[in-house]
């Protein structure tokens, strides 16, 4: 790897800063690669086919399914909260961050590998499915703060905004991909015992036992196992400190605390992680309850919660390419505050959709034959698409916003920051989504905290002076 030394630490004490010019072109691919790894679980399990089916055949009721799933999200938000900011410290003094990775991925893969045994019928089944998700939640999070870490190392701050948007877009790419297999091979339809193409599905998989929607998780598992590979082969780590893992663990603790400090003193840090708090918890809780919302409120079975997804992966794509390339030209910060205005207007228009109106009054006509054939329905497919489309640019601004903040040595403190601050009230929007709707016994709960949410990070990060 060619690397240049800058000597402007902009943290006190943080001394002259070592980052690469730019690494191999293998060595990209293998950090690339990270996200496509990763982003099925998401697709699969958090968000289009897991979880609904949690909700609609899992839970006694999808009101009942949609706060328990809050509840565990919630649960592994706050255990992220307490993990990623020692841990980051950690690898910070360690010096690797493979190793991490590594064991975050074990973790991840016997969580997903358990969501199988969630069957329908089975006593313990809903238990299963809540601690399997839970545990595998806060295992890729945290192997994720690991590999953010690395961007600094990677390429020049110039290249931040197009390094973490092409992984982003290579993330739904992979989530794309893995939906199509599933729905098209693996999940069919209870009813008609066939799959989105109109297959029987394969390996035998029983319809009548959701088979198709539990295999999720052990393939999100295998997945990850095969793609996560070049990572390991090709991309450099960083080197090994002369620290014991001991005393890594001691220094990585201290950390933590004096980070915070720094991050006080640090021109825009502090004010930045605060509203990346607020604006990801509402990002979080809108994906876990995306597609519970579609089962829920208009029925949906798998293949139209299916073609939902493929549809939103595919605007979060070309939203994450898009956004990458406008991060670099306009800066990070503008393109976060246009995503986070863009998701509160959709917000209200999912808001004032029912299964027999929109724009909260307006009366439709009953839904017809064929896929999202009501109105509402139509409306509700047209604002996930927006959501898929600047999600990729708020989240990947997110991180390189940050990487441009800090010191390159020091980015594994900062990113066990920035997932602190993404995660330390993580638990608080899931869980409002959660209170509200088993208080108000509609699901329409869900959207109204959200918009709250994204309307105070909007306005704290307008404060941030440096973008």
């Amino acid at each position: 790897m060619v690397r240049i030394v800058d000597g402007d630490g902009p943290l006190s004490g943080s001394g002259p800063q070592v980052r690469p010019a730019t690494a191999s072109r293998p060595a990209i691919l293998g950090w690339l690669l990270f996200d496509w790894a990763c982003q099925p679980f998401f697709t699969l399990v958090t968000t289009f086919v897991f979880a609904p089916y949690f909700a609609a055949s899992l839970a006694p009721d999808p009101v009942t399914g949609q706060s328990l799933w809050g509840y565990a999200t919630a649960a592994a938000g706050l255990a992220l909260a307490i993990l990623s900011p020692v841990l980051g410290s950690v690898a910070d003094a360690t010096g690797p961050k493979k190793p991490w990775i590594a064991s975050c991925g074990l973790v991840l893969f016997a969580a997903s590998f358990a969501l199988w045994y969630a069957a329908p019928g089975q006593p313990q089944a809903i238990a299963v499915a809540l601690i399997g998700f839970a545990f595998a939640t806060v295992a890729v999070e945290v192997a994720a703060v690991f590999n953010n870490a690395m961007i600094p190392h990677l390429v020049p701050p110039e290249r931040f905004g197009r390094l973490s948007g092409t992984g982003w877009a290579i993330g739904y790419l992979g989530g794309l991909v893995s939906l199509v297999i599933v729905l098209g091979f693996l999940a069919a339809d209870a009813g008609s015992g066939k799959t989105v193409l109109g297959l029987t599905p394969l390996f035998g998989l029983d319809p009548a036992q959701r088979e198709g929607d539990r295999i999720t998780g052990p393939f999100s598992a295998l997945w990850f196992l095969v793609f996560v590979l070049p990572l390991f082969l090709f991309t450099p780590d960083v080197a090994r400190s002369r620290l014991r893992l001991g005393e890594a663990v001691r220094q990585g603790i201290r950390q933590v605390g004096d980070t915070l400090v720094d991050a006080r003193r640090h021109e825009g840090v502090l004010r930045f992680l605060i509203a990346n708090m607020v604006y990801q918890d509402a990002l979080v809780a809108l994906f876990a309850f995306g597609g519970i919302y579609g089962a829920g409120v208009f029925g949906w079975q798998a293949t139209q919660l299916g073609l939902f997804g493929v549809l939103l992966t595919i605007t979060g794509t070309l939203g994450a390419l898009v956004g990458g390339r406008l991060d670099d030209r306009f800066g990070a910060k503008p393109v976060i505050l246009g995503s986070i205005l863009v998701l509160a207007l959709v917000c209200v228009g999912v808001l004032s959709l029912g299964r027999e109106h929109i724009l909260f009054v307006i009366p439709t006509a009953p839904a017809g034959e064929g896929l999202y054939a009501s109105a509402p329905e139509k409306l509700f497919v047209g604002l996930g698409l927006v959501i898929g489309a600047v999600a990729g640019p708020l989240q990947a601004s997110s991180r390189s916003m940050l990487a441009r903040l800090v010191p390159a040595r020091e980015a594994g403190r900062y990113f066990g920051l920035l997932a602190l601050s993404g995660k330390v009230t993580s638990f608080l929007a899931p869980l409002a989504v959660a209170t509200a709707t088993a208080i108000f016994r509609t699901q329409a709960a869900g959207p109204a905290v959200l918009i709250l949410f994204l309307l105070a990070g909007f306005a704290l990060l307008r404060g941030v002076k440096k973008a």
